[in-house]
């Protein structure tokens, strides 16, 4: 009954919004990172310092984490990142609108825009922030399972542990199942959501509904785009999140595209 009912919520929600989900091509998401790209180098100052801010915050937790001899919980945080990310590219999103419409750029534009929905954006924001720590839990809770209550050993141990015995490859392999499985879902629920809220009034059920339907209607391309988004995010990660100053801002610019070229309104 859920299953038949979700689709009907989404097609009403979509006739009252007065939008279209289109269908794209299989080479979209490569179009979205060249067009983001574009965005990026036309406004550097604003979008390497965006990434170079979120890169020094990463950097700055992580040696919080190493401070306190915990930075193994570092791969799952890293992980869960792929599902809070969106939230906080808002500003990078504001910058390819304001690139679109060719109109300035600046600091000053894009702080003082405020988002269409910002109450519905804020209850989304806690909502990822949920999932996030769910994840991190479920990380913590499953290596229990699997190695006991000691903890999580340091990092290079870790990395022994996981890549050398049965019981860590066995852990590798299901882990990556599950995570993959949850990862996809909560990338589907904001694929598109949060740039909708950001200059649309919208609700954050029905733009995470829209934002299902279309990866429904995209699965194959959509699902390079998810798999794009956690290489792109493992490289800026396994660069001492150097790479994020790029990565980051690059990935930011192309979900806005993403999101007009699958969801042609009228903003």
């Amino acid at each position: 009954m859920t299953t038949s009912t979700a689709p009907r919520m989404t097609e009403t929600s979509m006739k009252q919004l007065d939008i279209e989900i289109h269908s794209i091509e299989a080479e979209a998401p490569w179009e979205w990172l060249g067009k983001g790209w574009r965005d990026m180098w036309s406004q550097p100052s604003v979008s390497l310092t965006y990434g170079a801010i979120f890169a020094a915050i990463a950097a700055l937790l992580s040696a919080l984490l190493a401070y306190y001899q915990i930075e193994s919980i570092v791969l799952p945080l890293a992980a869960g990142f792929l599902l809070a990310g969106p939230i906080f590219a808002i500003g990078l999103y504001e910058v390819s609108r304001r690139e679109e419409l060719e109109l300035p750029v600046s600091w000053a534009e894009i702080i003082s825009r405020s988002p269409r929905s910002t109450t519905q954006l804020g209850f989304f924001g806690v909502v990822l922030l949920i999932a996030f720590m769910a994840w991190t839990q479920l990380a913590i809770l499953s290596f229990a399972l699997f190695f006991g209550l000691q903890g999580f050993p340091p990092i290079s141990e870790l990395i022994t542990l996981l890549l050398f015995t049965p019981t860590g490859l066995i852990f590798v392999a299901l882990g990556s199942l599950v995570g993959a499985a949850i990862a996809f879902l909560i990338f589907a629920i904001s694929a598109v959501s949060v740039p909708m809220m950001m200059v649309r009034d919208v609700d954050a059920i029905t733009a995470a509904l829209v934002s299902i339907e279309s990866v429904r209607k995209n699965f194959w391309p959509m699902l390079l785009w998810a798999w794009l988004i956690a290489l792109m995010v493992t490289v800026g990660i396994a660069t001492l999140f150097v790479g994020l100053v790029i990565t980051f801002p690059l990935l930011g610019h192309a979900t806005w595209h993403a999101y007009r070229d699958l969801i042609r309104d009228k903003v």
